[in-house]
């Protein structure tokens, strides 16, 4: 059992301090990666902990505490998402999925050149191909192929079923590449 966790939960502020300073880096890093904006993601991981302090006394041990705070933040983006209409040109880092990009340019056989081309024009692409997901979708691929997430996981942040959570990845990911087969193409 986390000490932390026991002393937080019988209303220490301390034992609460040394889990925000345990799991605040993670939970910036899925909040930046949803929002796309650092001020952004700031805000998502302060209201998450608010919100988790506020209701830690209903905190279950089913799950750990790290996946707990992970759908609250979750929670917390993916309303922020909703309430923001409006379209901003954001400045992100997709350092993670460089991977995903290379192997779709090894799966289409694309020269080093065409490769070079691609990467330098694939941030700005994802960019277009996220803006055009929904926010559940936008989501769902953030979690699964930038930070690397299960599905049950996914499911369980976005309250959906496992097998909801998979046809949303799904979604996301047929959007994603469908936007980005141009670039590819063209880099052949």
């Amino acid at each position: 059992m986390d000490l932390d966790l026991e002393r937080a939960r019988r209303g220490d502020r301390v034992g609460f301090q040394r889990l925000v300073e345990r799991h605040s880096r993670d939970v910036f890093g899925v909040a930046f990666r949803l929002t796309r904006n650092a001020e952004d993601a700031d805000d998502v991981v302060q209201e998450a902990f608010i919100k988790a302090w506020k209701k830690l006394p209903e905190f279950e041990d089913r799950a750990s505490f790290g996946s707990w705070l992970y759908r609250i933040a979750t929670n917390c983006a993916y309303d922020l998402l909703r309430r923001r209409q409006r379209r901003v040109s954001r400045e992100s880092s997709y350092d993670a999925a460089e991977g995903w990009v290379e192997q779709i340019a090894e799966e289409q056989d694309i020269s080093p050149e065409g490769r070079l081309a691609v990467h330098r024009d694939f941030h700005r692409e994802l960019e277009s191909a996220l803006d055009g997901l929904t926010g559940a979708e936008r989501a769902a691929f953030v979690l699964r192929h930038l930070e690397e997430r299960p599905l049950a996981e996914i499911g369980e942040l976005l309250g959906l079923k496992t097998n909801a959570a998979k046809q949303v990845v799904f979604r996301a990911v047929r959007k994603v590449r469908t936007q980005l087969q141009p670039l590819m193409e063209a880099s052949r």
